[in-house]
């Protein structure tokens, strides 16, 4: 009889108090779990202490070094990547927990992510996102992009059936906020790699992202929150390119296209600055 795979969860947090027990209840079986902390100011490290959490605390260096820094405190070779907003549905834990029991057969798994969107669950219909969340540490770490810092393995990667939740998005406000922060965020990404037809591309892209979103990932099957969902990823995109060619218009122009002596904005680049940032 093999012996189980022994399984460490890992997972970031800064004031997750509402939805961290959630998380931790969904994982409290595994062998363990590990917190690293931005030094959250609610009831998320009383909260972590609760469920026996490994509890690391550190400023916030970005997402992707944060998650790198987490991983890197886990202790056995098989690790679950979950957000402080997210949940394994029961039906997962079991397809986990079976799959730790039998051994892996890959170095890496996706698991299909149902959504909050606003006031209801997406329809089980609606086609998810995958992620890949379980993995053999060994076989890779954590991306360095800004934002949307994931996973990255050598060698198979296999996928898991049930879903887990993620809570994140619970009203229209949150979800505009959202990608407000992240569309800044990725402009510096965008500026590395020299992305250009940024007018074409705000022009044709953004509808087209709001079709593949609501028929094709089927969306029209949650109602008015699906098209609000999809009319906001397709603004979200357009955001990106906006910002991008603002940045540039700044770099080019300065202050010169504004009245004289006009204030600058405040993402303008200043006298003798050469608009990079």
């Amino acid at each position: 009889m093999t012996e189980r795979t022994r399984l460490s969860v890992f997972t970031t947090t800064y004031n997750n108090g509402r939805t961290l027990a959630t998380c931790l209840e969904s994982v409290k079986w595994a062998d363990e779990i590990v917190m690293l902390d931005s030094f959250s100011t609610d009831d998320t490290l009383v909260i972590g202490q609760g469920y026996s959490v490994c509890i690391i605390q550190h400023e916030f260096m970005g997402y992707g070094p944060q998650k790198q820094m987490a991983l890197a405190a886990t202790t056995h070779d098989w690790v679950l990547l979950l957000d402080a907003d997210e949940a394994l549905s029961l039906a997962l834990q079991t397809e986990i927990r079976q799959l730790l029991q039998t051994g892996p057969t890959a170095e890496g798994y996706e698991i299909p992510r149902q959504e909050q969107l606003f006031w209801r669950m997406v329809h089980p219909a609606t086609r998810m996102n995958h992620y890949l969340r379980l993995f053999d540490k060994r076989r890779g770490d954590i991306d360095d992009m800004p934002i949307h810092a994931a996973p990255k393995i050598k060698g198979r990667v296999a996928r898991l059936k049930a879903p887990f939740y993620h809570y994140g998005e619970t009203d229209i406000h949150t979800k505009v906020d959202k990608i407000n922060a992240y569309s800044t965020g990725l402009v510096a990404d965008k500026i590395r790699k020299k992305r250009w037809g940024i007018p074409l591309i705000m022009l044709f892209y953004p509808p087209l992202f709001f079709i593949r979103s609501y028929l094709f990932k089927r969306n029209f099957l949650n109602g008015w929150a699906g098209f609000i969902n999809s009319a906001v990823a397709a603004f979200y995109v357009f955001l990106k390119y906006a910002k991008l060619y603002e940045h540039y218009q700044f770099a080019r122009h300065g202050t010169g296209l504004l009245p004289e002596n006009a204030p600058p904005p405040p993402s303008a680049p200043r006298p003798g600055s050469t608009g990079e940032t």
